[in-house]
């Protein structure tokens, strides 16, 4: 039991680092979108994000941020597959239900999503507040300009305490509770679908993991746009509360606001989540045989 649980901490790290390496691109493109619509020169469309993202090279656009998320998620996804995978076995035998049961799944998920946001949280305010700093137009915010995430980190912490590194913690949550549950479970279910109508199973996890990051992402989106601006403003505090920060993304943009950067994610979501959950799955089988 020990050894099984082990293995889904080491499969998660693995596969979503791997996820991690492919999406962030998109992943930055989507945090411009979205933090620039309150207050500050917004973007006409996508293009014009990527544009001028891709004028500012790999390491100082696209990528920016990435050291600290590349480090970091690796422990989040290990959180995630390691308390999932457990909680099954837990709420298995506690029930007497199946592992694959879908009410054992979803509960599992939403047991995942909370655990992962203690580590999660502080590790997207820092990705977020250094993904939204990039320049695009003159005077195009106030805020500083920070060099890399340890100056992030250290300005936060200064000017809010740990606190700061917990901002917008409540539309994490909202967020990621339900996602991480309709993640796992449709992933699960198309696995299953796939495979039973003959699929090869490298391929129905590919398959079926992009399927869940996009469905997942979809329903879970205006709580992603308003994450990522109460977590730019990490220490500058323009929004007293969610609510607060949900009245301003309105007042802005109207409902279409609350779907900013959707075309990004759901472009996003398919690979990094093909490859997470397909990683994930084949190094977990790998781990598992090696008991044997």
């Amino acid at each position: 039991m020990v050894n099984t649980a082990i293995n889904d901490f080491i499969a998660g790290c693995i596969g979503g680092c791997a996820g991690l390496a492919v999406g962030y691109p998109f992943e930055t493109t989507k945090v411009q979108l979205q933090t620039r619509q309150v207050n500050v020169k917004t973007y006409k469309g996508t293009w014009e994000a990527v544009s001028n993202i891709h004028r500012h090279g790999w390491t100082k656009g696209f990528f920016r941020g990435l050291t600290f998320p590349l480090v970091s998620y690796g422990g989040v996804n290990a959180i995630i597959f390691g308390v999932y995978g457990w909680s099954r076995r837990q709420l298995s035998d506690a029930t007497g239900l199946e592992k694959g049961s879908y009410s054992v799944i979803w509960t599992a998920g939403c047991v995942a999503g909370a655990a992962q946001l203690v580590l999660c949280t502080p590790v997207e305010v820092v990705k977020t507040v250094l993904q939204s700093q990039i320049p695009h137009g003159a005077g195009s915010s106030s805020a500083p300009f920070y060099k890399g995430p340890m100056e992030c980190i250290k300005v936060i912490v200064t000017s809010r305490g740990l606190r700061g590194l917990y901002r917008g913690l409540s539309a994490h949550a909202c967020r990621d509770i339900p996602a991480t549950s309709l993640y796992l479970l449709t992933y699960e279910a198309c696995t299953t679908y796939f495979t039973d109508h003959g699929l090869p199973v490298i391929a129905s996890e590919l398959l079926a993991g992009g399927i869940a990051g996009d469905i997942s992402w979809l329903f879970t989106m205006p709580f992603d746009v308003v994450k990522s601006v109460m977590q730019a403003d990490a220490t500058e505090r323009k929004y007293s509360s969610i609510w607060d920060c949900t009245k301003h993304v309105y007042r802005a943009k109207g409902i279409p606001g609350f779907f900013s950067g959707t075309l990004m994610v759901l472009i996003r979501a398919f690979p990094v989540n093909a490859v997470t959950l397909m990683v994930y799955s084949q190094s977990l089988k790998f781990l598992n045989s090696q008991r044997n």
